[in-house]
């Protein structure tokens, strides 16, 4: 067993000391509680107190900007509790809230918690019957509504919901002429509130009253990669400790903006829009749409910025479309500054020694490249940039540090309340997940899993008492499912992939999916791939390409196409696939480790791997099971020498209606590197 201590991993220099420093007062405020501000809706009254004229909310409506500042968020969340309880909700229920990001269904979380209720998101992308699955698990009584979609799937499964008693809805376009026996407007609700507030203050200030370190202020559902989702319970003490420890880890501030885009229902997004937000009073900015994202994103400027890599790849995709179509002379001005950028930008980030003429050739590219493309990314104002979830491309992570952009990895679960290790200042690297968060501890197991323990490990699996021993134990190790090590010099984690999914090739080589799959995203036209291989001779893999940089590579070729199938089928396309494999196979050849992992074969699927065809969960991570079991006849033709292979798959469409479509796919070869020669060579 490996475990981060001071006695085990020695660390030189000041910045060890000055995170021990830390660590040690983490653990002695633990101990006394944060400030005495012992759950969410003393944070918020707080805030209201000392940044009462401050902004705490933002959001665009019909292309404009309204704001909310500290004191009038807490009037607004007061009356909307005051509403909830006038409704019935009591102690112990359990609130769903459904919806894409606003303002005021973060309120309706924090209300429900005003109400000694527990607030449930859910992805509002999921559909009915997954909603019907975590609102009859955790037995919602209430429902927070974002508009008429969400609305019509609870509607839909509401016979399945017997404990379901009212829904709230914020949005009421479409909703005139629906039944209003189970339907209340948020509007009204507040309403109600307002008038009743003198009746009820007193039961709502004794119900806040009540809460303390111990009470649960959130419960999130997993992403279900391998079964039902289960429900995360986090009580005030996980959400308090780690937004108070990794706000001061990364030294955010009052005055910081974030953009609040993804989904509600994610642990991270709680966190960042709801837990550090509160303890560090800074601005939650709501973008207008998906569509608008990006014009919204430059109209703010967030100082602080979180997103998973595919964001950032298909950021850098764009940015390579335009550049592909600019004129040759801004071509040729972009390649000689980014070339200048990657060598010494990371070095000036981190504070390492440039020489003179290196730095005024930076300041120049800054003028002329580097600004005007962080401002066209909205990344102008960003002091600290995260990304986790998955393995970013170190090409593209070292893309945007040369820019000048603080954008670092951190590494966390659902049920670690996000943080577990994180990269300090100083000490970003693109190839591990950094070092332990303060109050965290970390170990590894003989097998090589990662466990941790800190104050944000989760309270329980809700009604899973089973999976909570399994996952959590009596001293509160808990276990992470990854595999990975500790470098014994830096302190720093590495994570290689997913316990369950390492295995052994035939001949006993190590079989790690996604340490290839991830090599395989790095290159801008492929959106997704899975790679198969345990118990077998060789590896192979699935393919999805990316429809907007390979869309767009067609359209610059005059190359017609009709829809994403014939896309993904035309021959120029899987040369160029072909090349990105063999490319990798180069890559993972290198690491003696890993080298049996080579693809042999693959095939370029004829659809995109979605949630809904059970695909990928809603964090869209990859449910390998499922797809081994929808696929089998395409993974069989990969093993048996077939050239292509015809099949039929069930897709789903926007609407829930279920089709099929039909293609014939070719099955390609790619070569692989000799790795024993190369060995014995060694």
């Amino acid at each position: 067993m490996i475990c981060v201590e001071d006695s085990h991993v020695t660390r030189k220099g000041p910045a060890r000391q000055q995170r021990r420093v830390r660590e040690e007062n983490t653990l002695t405020k633990t101990l006394e509680g944060a400030e005495g501000l012992r759950s969410v809706p003393a944070l918020l009254h707080r805030n209201a107190t000392q940044f009462a004229d401050a902004p705490a909310y933002r959001e665009k409506e019909f292309g404009i900007w309204q704001s909310w500042t500290w004191s009038q968020a807490l009037e607004e969340i007061e009356a909307l509790a005051l509403g909830m309880i006038d409704l019935g909700v009591a102690e112990g229920d359990f609130v769903a809230v459904i919806g894409r990001n606003r303002p005021r269904l973060y309120w309706a979380m924090i209300s429900a918690q005003m109400c000694g209720a527990i607030p449930v998101p859910l992805y509002n992308d999921a559909a009915a019957e997954e909603m019907a699955y975590t609102m009859g698990h955790c037995g919602a009584k209430f429902v927070v509504a974002g508009d008429q979609e969400q609305v019509d799937k609870v509607m839909e499964i509401q016979d399945q919901l017997p404990q379901f008693e009212e829904m709230i809805y914020l949005d009421p376009r479409g909703l005139r002429k629906y039944d209003h026996d189970k339907l209340r407007s948020y509007e009204q609700v507040q309403q109600n509130g307002r008038a009743k507030r003198d009746d009820l203050i007193a039961d709502m200030k004794a119900r806040v009253a009540k809460l303390d370190y111990d009470s649960t202020a959130v419960m999130l559902y997993t992403s279900g990669t391998t079964g039902n989702p289960k429900g995360v319970v986090l009580s005030n003490r996980n959400v308090i400790e780690t937004s108070r420890t990794s706000s001061e880890f990364d030294g955010l501030r009052q005055t910081d903006d974030i953009l609040a885009y993804l989904p509600m229902a994610w642990v991270g997004d709680f966190i960042f829009s709801v837990g550090q937000a509160l303890w560090t009073g800074y601005c939650t900015n709501c973008p207008e749409s998906p569509e608008t994202m990006m014009t919204d994103l430059r109209e703010i400027g967030p100082t602080y910025y979180f997103a998973p890599p595919r964001v950032f790849e298909n950021q850098l995709t764009n940015v390579m479309i335009r550049m592909e179509d600019a004129s040759p002379l801004k071509k040729r001005m972009f390649d000689h500054f980014m070339a200048h950028a990657r060598k010494v930008g990371p070095d000036l980030l981190d504070g390492k020694p440039v020489g003179l003429m290196d730095r005024l050739k930076y300041k120049l590219g800054d003028l002329l490249v580097y600004g005007p493309l962080k401002n066209t990314l909205g990344f102008t104002r960003v002091r600290v940039g995260y990304t986790a979830g998955e393995a970013i491309g170190p090409e593209i992570f070292d893309f945007y540090r040369s820019l000048g952009i603080n954008l670092k990895q951190l590494y966390g679960q659902t049920e670690a309340t996000v943080y577990i290790t994180a990269q300090p200042d100083g000490e970003v690297r693109s190839d591990t997940v950094g070092v332990v968060c303060p109050g965290v501890e970390l170990k590894i197991n003989d097998t090589g899993e990662v466990f941790y323990r800190s104050p944000g490990v989760f309270v329980e699996y809700y009604k899973n008492p089973e999976s909570t021993a399994d996952t959590k134990d009596a001293e509160g190790w808990v276990a992470t499912g990854d595999a990975g090590f500790i470098e014994p010099d830096t302190g720093h984690l590495r994570i290689i992939d997913r316990a369950k999914d390492v295995g052994k090739m035939a001949d006993g080589s190590l079989f790690a999916p996604k340490y290839v799959e991830n090599k395989l995203k790095f290159y801008p036209n492929i959106l997704e791939a899975v790679v198969f291989g345990n118990g077998r001779d060789e590896c192979t893999a699935f393919i999805n390409i990316d429809l907007t940089a390979v869309s767009n590579w067609a359209e610059r070729n005059n190359i017609a196409y009709a829809s994403y199938q014939e896309l993904a089928g035309h021959p120029q396309v899987l040369a160029t696939i072909q090349s990105h494999v063999e490319a990798v196979n180069r890559s993972v050849a290198e690491d003696e480790m890993l080298s049996g992992c080579q693809v042999h074969r693959f095939v370029v699927l004829h659809k995109e791997l979605d949630a809904d065809d059970g695909e990928l969960t809603r964090t869209r991570k990859v449910r390998r099971k499922k797809i081994e079991e929808k696929f089998h006849d395409i993974i069989t033709a990969l093993y048996d020498g077939s050239e292509q292979i015809s099949t039929v798959t069930e897709v789903t469409y926007e609407d829930g209606r279920k089709g099929a479509i039909k293609a014939t796919l070719e099955i390609r070869d790619a070569a692989v590197q000799q790795v024993t020669t190369r060995m014995a060579a060694e």
